[in-house]
């Protein structure tokens, strides 16, 4: 017996996985009687199929005497259809069962009519031995062939890969859904790497000895040509540049063709923040292999944009928001961003000028703000300016810059001002299977800086600061989820040097150590007038979380609850460093827009609780 590219008895296998029921003498109901008074009577019956539980499922699913057994009355069967209906099913069944890998089973057809019952039909099945996978061999035609032959590495290590992700192989159960299945996987991975129009040759066979339960499966793919991306064609394009969506792409003509180097590309021009919508794609025409056209529709932004909002946190609670874009100020290829920020604790300016991406990828960037924030003991009050570019990839996001900053902290000690001049490297890494709601990954944020001090009120003088944030997400299986969070700060200066506030650390609050207030930890020193502790920041962080959590039912897979632990502190010196402990119990809703997080937190060192109220993912 044998299985052209996969149909029993030398046939094509279809590409659809649901095995299609063998045909059966039609119900009575099909037979249209002339008129309803000569209609004969339909009968009710009971099923009963004795077989292994994943075969009686198929079997209950796609047999004929299963499925009209629940028809309604009018299209019900009349007890000569019934007797033909049970006396086909043997047949219709070793059919289905074929498709499962048993092409011996013995099954037999049983009925009985007790006394004042529906009649009962009982089928059953001895599936006998399952053929399993005795060889396989996957080869490849056309292009990819050639460049096999012609010693090409790359050709050489796809079809290496194709090999290695082939599922079936020795020993592994054979059946129609997994060997249907295994080709289309396979294609897939082919048609996304280089060769669009790959198919499979009439030369795909699984031959199937029904008498050693063995299937010898034999694949020969046809690649077709190798694609090479032509030049880009950009539709839709009104307002903006060119440039930066011709200096985003990371391809030159004469590439290979990928869909992964399309979807990337098409993501980055996502990111540009000049347009509703983007698509990349080409014309898999065999006539345009060796130049396609690489095709990018964008639908652009209105050229200004205005946003207000108000909102709540418990790290700085209500606020009220108003957000301005402009994407061509002036003329110029740039994007001006503008936030205002007016809440009970903090009040802020945020500017920012960007230019389209340049050859690199990279954008020049000019930025500033203005803060001030209320917290517990102090008002801190600062402005920044930066210069500096910026890259955005799939995984990494880098920020080079210079910076000068200034923080005035008036507090329990009195009114100090600082200033630092500053070379700036940020770092952002992602590995997550979902960047809106990771269940899966790491994500890591590393922030380094140098330069130099000015105190009026203490020395000046040099300095360095290190800061780091790393997150894994891990699933423990049966809807069970750990999420751990290790962050880590440090200033490194001589003591007496003045730094700004605003590059010191303080922890506790949402992300940081819950059952405490935002920016409530930190060193405490005594003014020595009136022998007050007064909470100041420090130059070393160390914080660390640690969190499970299980979906209430699998009804509402998107709601979770959660157990937390969460330990941290910032200090001036390691040897003043003592953890402050929170812990407690929380509720996530796993929304389209990011995870809203309410937690109630109990403060070891304050001895009571504290809810804390959050929406998305701190990077």
């Amino acid at each position: 017996m044998c299985l052209l590219s996969g149909l029993l008895g030398c046939a094509a296998l279809p590409q659809d996985e649901a095995p299609a029921p063998v045909a059966a003498p039609s119900p009575a109901a099909a037979e249209a009687p002339a008129t309803a008074a000569s209609a004969p009577s339909t009968v009710s019956y009971r099923v009963e199929v004795q077989a292994p539980d994943e075969l009686r499922q198929l079997l209950l699913t796609y047999l004929d005497l299963a499925r009209f057994q629940n028809a309604p009355q009018a299209d019900g069967i009349t007890n000569a259809e019934l007797i033909r209906l049970a006396a086909a099913s043997p047949a219709q069944a070793r059919t289905l069962l074929e498709t499962e890998g048993y092409f011996s089973p013995q099954v037999t057809v049983k009925r009985d009519d007790p006394p004042d019952q529906t009649p009962l039909i009982t089928l059953s099945v001895t599936p006998g031995p399952r053929t399993t996978i005795a060889t396989w061999e996957l080869n490849a035609g056309g292009d990819l062939k050639k460049h096999i032959d012609a010693g090409d590495p790359a050709a050489q290590a796809l079809l290496a890969r194709l090999r290695g992700r082939w599922p079936l192989k020795e020993g592994k159960p054979f059946s129609q859904p997994q060997w249907s299945s295994a080709k289309n996987s396979t294609l897939a991975l082919l048609r996304a790497d280089g060769y669009p129009t790959a198919n499979w040759s009439l030369n795909t066979i699984a031959h199937i000895d029904a008498k050693t339960h063995e299937a010898n499966l034999a694949l020969e793919i046809d690649s077709g040509p190798l694609f090479l991306l032509g030049e880009l064609r950009i539709e839709g394009l009104k307002r903006y540049s060119e440039a930066g969506i011709r200096n985003v792409a990371d391809f030159s003509p004469g590439t290979p063709y990928s869909e992964k180097r399309l979807f990337d590309y098409q993501e980055r021009l996502g990111k540009l923040g000049l347009f509703n919508s983007v698509s990349v794609e080409i014309d898999p025409d065999p006539a345009q292999a060796a130049a396609v056209p690489v095709l990018v529709r964008v639908t652009e932004q209105s050229l200004q944009q205005a946003v207000a909002g108000v909102g709540y946190s418990d790290n700085t609670r209500e606020r009220v928001t108003l957000e301005h874009r402009h994407l061509r100020p002036f003329g110029f290829d740039l994007q001006m961003h503008n936030k205002f920020e007016l809440g009970r604790t903090r009040r802020a300016w945020t500017g920012e000028l960007l230019t389209d991406p340049g050859n690199a990828q990279y954008r020049r960037l000019l930025a500033g703000g203005v803060t001030r924030l209320d917290t517990v003991d102090d008002v801190t009050f600062s402005w920044n300016v930066r210069a500096g570019r910026s890259l955005y990839t799939e995984r990494i996001e880098r920020l080079i810059f210079a910076e000068l900053l200034n923080a005035t902290v008036k507090n329990g000690l009195g009114e100090f001002t600082s200033r630092a001049l500053s070379m700036n490297y940020n770092w952002i890494w992602r590995d997550v299977d979902d960047i809106i709601l990771p269940t899966r990954g790491l994500t890591s944020v590393i922030q380094m800086a140098g330069g130099y001090a000015v105190s009026d009120s203490a020395d000046n003088g040099p300095f360095g600061r290190l800061y780091t944030r790393n997150t894994l997400y891990w699933p423990l299986g049966s809807s069970w989820f750990t999420q751990t969070r290790l962050e880590f700060g440090e200033v490194f200066a001589k003591e007496n040097v003045g730094i700004p506030d605003t590059l010191l650390f303080r922890a506790g609050g949402d992300d940081s150590v819950r059952g405490y207030g935002y920016r409530d930890l930190g060193p405490r020193k005594i003014n020595a007038l009136t022998g007050k502790s007064v909470l100041t920041s420090g130059r070393k962080l160390l914080t660390g979380s640690i969190e499970i959590a299980h979906a209430f039912s699998a009804k509402r897979p998107s709601l979770w609850w959660a157990a937390f632990l969460d330990a941290g502190n910032a200090v001036d010196q390691w040897s003043e460093y003592k953890p402050a402990l929170g812990y407690g119990l929380g509720l996530r809703w796993r929304s389209p827009v990011g995870p809203l997080r309410i937690d109630w937190a109990y403060g070891r060192d304050l001895h009571k609780g504290r809810l804390h109220f959050s929406v998305g993912i701190a990077f």
